[in-house]
């Protein structure tokens, strides 16, 4: 699958399945593994777009300050290398983030627009406890096999990462095998999340919107869900049971929430 260039970065994308178009984007580190097993549910629906945000696998990982803005404008790119005029949009936590800016930067190719785990930055922005996002930030020291593992302990409950599930298996090694992050990259993409703001904006997304929110979120407290739905005009609001990463722990009614809402809004 092909690269593509917004300005001078190289964005990293890929198309599976046929219909009507899906943009899936992931959160911090993530790329298009961090979707796999939701490629497996909605490509027979729809044509899913994943693709690698910059600072992460096989896009540009320049060092230099990033903000999420510049991000949902490489979304657009994707969109328009994959020649789509118009997609439904899925974001998850960072990835949440980016998908709002970009139902606000290019909200007339937004059909549709979920928001998972995430929030609005700002005034409002309902932070984790300090220790968390400490523990996440750090991987000083650490393998990759280590820092994958503590980042497990913080994105799933421990009952979740006890059952030790074949899809959790899978993830963990997609994460191993992608292309490593290097930590100034990290670094990079938390800074665009500490300057990310959209609370006063948010009555400008016009597409229909859903939250998502899990209730042991620990690192976006499933409290960031309301204010999203009370600050974009007719979003409705689910909460999975779950920790971070819904459309692993919670895969089923995850990606049957989501092809639903996308479903019943029809083209």
């Amino acid at each position: 699958m092909p690269h593509t260039l917004a300005g001078d970065v190289q964005i990293y994308w890929e198309g599976h399945g046929k219909g009507r178009p899906l943009l899936a984007i992931s959160g911090v580190s993530g790329g298009t593994w961090s979707y796999e097993e939701s490629i497996a549910a909605w490509s027979p629906h729809f044509r899913v777009l994943v693709f690698d945000n910059m600072g992460a696998g096989l896009s540009s990982k320049p060092d230099r300050p990033y903000t999420i803005a510049q991000m949902a404008d490489h979304a657009a790119v994707v969109m328009d290398a994959a020649d789509v005029e118009r997609a439904y949009v899925v974001g998850l936590s960072m990835g949440g983030m980016i998908a709002q800016e970009v139902a606000l930067r290019h909200g007339a190719r937004v059909c549709g627009l979920v928001l998972g785990c995430t929030h609005c930055g700002g005034r409002e922005r309902i932070p984790p406890a300090p220790e968390v996002i400490q523990r996440f930030a750090d991987n000083k020291g650490l393998s990759p096999e280590e820092i994958v593992d503590k980042n497990l302990r913080l994105l799933v409950t421990p009952e979740f990462l006890q059952r030790g599930s074949e899809s959790l298996q899978r993830y963990r090694e997609r994460q191993l095998k992608a292309p490593w992050q290097p930590d100034y990259a990290l670094q990079r993409q938390l800074e665009a999340i500490r300057n990310f703001d959209t609370c006063d904006r948010l009555a400008n997304i016009e597409a229909p919107t859903l939250i998502l929110t899990a209730d042991r979120d620990l690192l976006v407290p499933p409290e960031n869900g309301p204010v999203l739905a009370n600050r974009i005009p007719g979003a409705g609001l689910e909460e999975f049971t779950g920790g971070h990463i819904i459309h692993l722990e919670s895969a089923q009614t995850f990606h049957q929430s989501v092809l639903r809402f996308f479903q019943g809004l029809g083209s």
